[in-house]
């Protein structure tokens, strides 16, 4: 199953120049790498990231991280995967630019 994760274009930029990461501010302040699944990444882009310009969003497949992912319950009581580890680039599916669209974040129609 693939669970997705958004970039800012810098944290991408490091995910690329280091070949791996600890994630976003808020990832390093609650102890893991938020992700979303496909249903969740758009409410999660509406509340996070309202507004926000050059954003990516990346594809990882969930068996690749599978020991160090954990799906735990969060917003509006659905499950959420976590991962507790470095994210790999290696691990990266595929990344794509997430246009900003009439004020709305618009997702690539290959997210399944």
């Amino acid at each position: 199953m693939l669970i997705y994760k958004i970039f800012r274009s810098d944290e991408w930029s490091e995910l690329q120049a280091n070949s791996e990461t600890a994630g976003a501010p808020i990832d390093l302040e609650d102890g893991y790498i938020h992700f979303s699944t496909a249903t969740q990444a758009q409410e999660t882009a509406d509340k996070h990231f309202a507004g926000a310009e050059n954003l990516f969003v990346a594809a990882i497949e969930s068996d690749a991280i599978e020991t160090d992912l954990k799906w735990e319950v969060s917003r509006g009581g659905a499950k959420f995967p976590h991962l507790y580890a470095m994210l790999k680039l290696s691990s990266v599916a595929w990344c794509v630019a997430l246009p900003l669209v009439e004020g709305r974040h618009k997702f690539p129609g290959i997210m399944v």
